[in-house]
């Protein structure tokens, strides 16, 4: 699902790159913050500048997708071939990616750096948040050990997945 929905935000700001460009512009002008003088010197108002860091979010997303998508393959194959660290591997790095973009994006630089907290206008940092905590919940179940895949992989002992 995680994979879906990071396709279908990539999707959306590629095919309406309006919509999420302004919101991004007005959270890197912080126009709609407190317009505290101490900190508007972090505002960018540079509109290449902005129109950049969109790019690089949705390069960013683009890539996410397609690691988190390949995961999902992955995963469909593993049951056939009993090979799970591939996919898990491949998942580990789709969710700290995710939480790269969320967390440290979009939380961190976005909501602390240029005050995105203080905007009614341009505070994503709900929805952030969500995707944050739905990627670190993904990724500490893709580490959990299983009985199922140890059994799948021929092993008679469940807990040698906690050696691993």
């Amino acid at each position: 699902m995680v994979a879906l929905y990071t396709f279908l935000v990539a999707l959306g700001n590629i095919t309406d790159f309006g919509t999420n460009q302004a919101f991004v512009h007005h959270v890197l002008a912080m126009d709609t913050t407190f317009q505290d003088p101490d900190v508007m010197w972090r505002a960018i108002t540079n509109e290449t500048v902005q129109n950049i860091a969109y790019i690089g979010v949705i390069v960013w997303e683009t890539a996410t997708a397609i690691v988190l998508i390949y995961a999902v393959t992955l995963w469909l194959g593993a049951r056939r071939n009993r090979e799970f660290d591939r996919p898990r591997r491949i998942s580990t790095v789709g969710f700290l990616m995710m939480l790269i973009l969320f967390g440290g994006g979009f939380i961190t630089i976005g909501g602390e750096w240029f005050q995105m907290w203080q905007s009614d206008q341009s505070n994503g940092l709900q929805p952030a948040l969500q995707n944050f905590i739905i990627s670190a919940f993904g990724l500490v179940l893709v580490h959990m050990p299983s009985h199922q895949w140890q059994a799948m992989r021929g092993g008679s002992n469940p807990t040698d997945l906690l050696a691993e």
